[in-house]
């Protein structure tokens, strides 16, 4: 069995179809979703490509500050993110807001093999919890909730990750909208998309880590070209250079 990891696609439609059309020319057997689908500036198209694939996704926390309202943020930072997802959020028809409530908290499958797996999109607790290289493991074992399967599958950081917990394997594919680089002190975000491939059978279990480059600069025009707030500011935080087309992982 041959499974896509998409995580934080975040209203790139772009990058989404860079994805997809990667994929099919390897094709898979299930495309999995861990969440935060619409926060970005191609929402609505976004929700409708990612429905047409049929697959299941999970519920993000961005997803679910779209359908219930976003929190109050003390810092600066904050309130400009809270104003721009607000922003997309008003672009949503109904039908996107009842596709969205089918967004699931777990998704738990059995791969055979003797294999099963968990998906989340922060961790089992909450879906505002990340998961990362540097969380000690006695935290990771406590967002985990009792959760117990070989394959842990999360999004939430926008970080690649491949980690052991206890007997279990972590992965992370990280964002396919909004992939997270760091340069110096500053975060900005890379000029790709990210996403992951598990291969399983009975002889085997592989972990592929991917990125594929798009069009960052018609993203920004996009962006640009909306009306959303902060725009330019947004836009400033994007790496234009081109990555190359694959990075092979594990």
């Amino acid at each position: 069995m041959r499974i896509a990891l998409l995580a934080d696609i975040h209203g790139n439609l772009l990058g989404l179809n860079a994805v997809l059309a990667e994929l099919e020319s390897e094709p898979v057997d299930r495309i999995i979703c861990l969440g935060d689908v619409a926060v970005g500036p191609q929402a609505t198209e976004t929700l409708e490509r990612l429905k047409g694939l049929g697959g299941p996704v999970l519920m993000g926390n961005w997803d679910a500050w779209f359908l219930n309202g976003f929190p109050q943020l003390p810092d600066d930072l904050g309130r400009k993110l809270v104003e721009i997802g607000a922003w997309w959020a008003d672009q949503l028809e109904p039908e996107h807001r009842q596709y969205m409530r089918t967004f699931e908290q777990m998704l738990e499958i059995d791969l055979g093999a003797e294999t099963a797996l968990a998906a989340f999109h922060g961790s089992p607790r909450s879906f505002d919890e990340g998961i990362y290289a540097t969380t000690p493991d006695a935290e990771v074992e406590q967002m985990l909730d009792g959760v117990e399967a070989p394959l842990l599958v999360c999004g939430h950081t926008h970080f690649q990750l491949l980690r052991r917990v206890g007997e279990s394997l972590l992965v992370n594919p990280g964002s396919v909208g909004l992939a997270f680089r760091r340069d110096g002190d500053v975060m900005r975000i890379a000029p790709w998309a990210e996403y992951g491939l598990l291969t399983v059978d009975t002889d085997r279990l592989a972990v592929e880590f991917r990125r594929t480059v798009f069009d960052v600069a018609a993203l920004a025009k996009t962006m640009l070209s909306s009306g959303m707030p902060h725009a330019e500011w947004w836009t400033g935080l994007w790496t234009m250079r081109q990555a190359a087309p694959v990075v092979p992982a594990g």
